[in-house]
């Protein structure tokens, strides 16, 4: 059987939920978070390539200070995908340099927090062994999960 081209759980509906009742600056460090997560499937594979690490500190720049400048989101994201592009499709850098695009994307509109997370869960499926890949992806979303709930209570806090 062909695997899906993204990694798909039972809990994908109520992180969305919970994202969704989730603020703009939480959402964009759960996203770096998650896919800072599966980075080094990225720079294991392509060492001299920071375009997706850039993406990430971008993101985190952008949580941290406020200031948004389109320009710059926009770069860091479109150069985190065409390093994905130049991964092959279907391998943990593909999906992490991915998840990286859209972190930095969550700065412009907070829905890219998810797919950041679906990414960072693709990533992790893919470099898990056939025998295992259900249940790494189950496990990295139970985290991403928790996460972002702890980052709700800590904000609130």
């Amino acid at each position: 059987m062909k695997k899906r081209k993204m990694a798909v759980t039972a809990l994908d509906q109520t992180i969305a939920d919970l994202a969704r009742t989730t603020d703009h600056t939480t959402l964009a460090i759960w996203a770096a978070d998650c896919a800072e997560r599966v980075l080094p499937y990225y720079e294991e594979q392509y060492p001299t390539d920071s375009r997706p690490r850039q993406a990430i500190e971008a993101c985190r720049a952008w949580a941290r200070t406020g200031v948004f400048r389109m320009a710059d989101i926009r770069g860091a994201s479109l150069a985190a995908h065409a390093a994905a592009r130049e991964a092959p499709e279907g391998r943990p850098a593909h999906s992490a340099a991915r998840a990286a695009g859209q972190a930095v994307a969550t700065a412009h509109v907070p829905a890219h927090a998810i797919a950041a997370a679906i990414y960072a869960a693709t990533a992790v499926r893919d470099a898990a062994t056939a025998d295992e890949d259900d249940a790494a992806t189950v496990r990295e979303r139970e985290w991403q999960y928790r996460h972002l709930l702890e980052l709700q209570k800590n904000r609130v806090a």
